[in-house]
């Protein structure tokens, strides 16, 4: 699949129409399929062509100048809900069908956007691996034999194969940014409540951003500038403040976390590939500072060893009582954890990670932008399994 603009450069010389585009994605979609005719891993269902006929019939007529995504197709997580498919979250006992889109993919579709369908993940946006699922694992484009990443396997892998230009993905710990990394992609998690989470299955509700996977930065941006607008259903949206961002190419300087604060797990090339990022930053005019990355640290193993676990508890709560069999195991023994920490942990846990983000500014205040590896490595499904 080609990037935005080589995509609308086709539409413009006549080469392409946003017809005979949604006939190969489906093509691609059905070759894909596997031996007993079922969907391939990636996806958990697709709009028929009858659906999508109606998301090109909204084209016709249309200037292509006036909407910055003009016949673009994309993928959709499956906990975001896209009406027409029900929404599971990779948990088929779960799923509900939605009266209408997520906030943000009816902004997509307003620009001119084709949503193709839904994509696997990790159940319950539980996990970084993309192998807890019901549906299949997703199969990594770049090695058959490597995790996807997760929990946003299917999104990744969609827009990595080709399929679409885009995808939406959801990003609490990882889930948006793992993935895309191990996709060759490129994995934007705004700033939590820049883009709306109203139609999005929560895992940590106060935490939860919708992501974005794309083959370019400059379409990531392009889909964020759509999609990026004050919702006033959502509890948590915000608006976005000006970043004051140094453009590349100006000077600018860079942290990077202490040499034993990096964990590359014994893979030499992975450390080697970051040192490589290290130097192509210094040489487009950027200063290397080392930087204290405890603060940030401590705070992210908050995230699964402290209380906030309880909001995947209380996000799923009357299914772990009513219907535990329904889970995968791994994604039910993560979340059952949830049910322990008491108030007072919160509280706790609360007042300590205020102090770290009082660490944690002083020492972004030292810099412009901090670099660090995505991932330390990248295992196989047999080594997850």
């Amino acid at each position: 699949m080609r990037d935005i603009p080589t995509l609308h450069a086709a539409y413009s010389d006549g080469s392409l129409t946003p017809r005979l585009l949604v006939e190969q994605v489906l093509q691609h979609i059905d070759a894909q399929r596997q031996a007993d005719g079922t969907l391939s891993p990636t996806w958990i269902s697709v709009l028929s062509a009858e659906a999508l006929e109606e998301y090109v019939v909204r084209l016709e007529g249309r200037d292509m100048a006036e909407l910055p995504l003009y016949g673009v197709p994309f993928a959709v997580k499956d906990n975001i809900d896209l009406v027409g498919l029900p929404t599971t979250a990779a948990c088929p006992e779960y799923a509900y069908r939605p009266e209408k889109s997520a906030y943000v993919v009816q902004r997509l579709v307003e620009a001119g956007a084709i949503p193709v369908g839904k994509t696997n993940m990790d159940q319950f946006a539980t996990g970084l691996v993309g192998t807890r699922s019901p549906y299949g694992v997703p199969v990594n484009p770049y090695g058959a034999e490597y995790l996807p990443g997760g929990s946003s396997s299917g999104s990744a892998v969609a827009v990595a194969d080709g399929t679409v230009c885009f995808s939406l993905g959801t990003d609490t710990a990882g889930s948006g940014r793992v993935p895309a990394a191990f996709n060759n992609l490129v994995g934007h998690k705004p700033t939590k409540g820049v883009l709306s989470t109203a139609g999005v299955v929560p895992a940590c509700r106060s935490l939860d951003c919708v992501s974005i996977f794309a083959h370019t930065a400059a379409d990531a941006a392009v889909v964020h500038d759509v999609a990026a607008a004050f919702d006033a259903t959502d509890v948590y949206a915000r608006l976005q403040a000006p970043t004051g961002a140094t453009r590349y190419g100006e000077s600018f300087t860079f942290g990077v976390p202490r040499a034993e604060q990096l964990e590359f797990f014994g893979d030499a090339e992975r450390q080697a590939l970051f040192a490589q990022a290290v130097m192509q930053l210094e040489n487009a005019g950027g200063q290397r500072q080392e930087i204290d990355f405890a603060p940030f640290l401590e705070a992210a193993r908050l995230l699964y060893e402290g209380p906030w676990v309880a909001e995947r508890y209380v996000a799923i709560e009357e299914v772990l009582h009513s219907r535990p069999e329904i889970l995968h195991p791994v994604t039910r023994n993560i979340i059952q954890g949830g049910s322990a920490p008491t108030a007072a942990d919160t509280f706790r846990a609360i007042y300590r990670l205020r102090a770290l983000q009082r660490q944690a500014d002083a020492v972004l205040s030292q810099v412009d932008c901090i670099l660090t590896p995505t991932t330390g490595t990248h295992y196989t499904v047999a080594q997850v399994e």
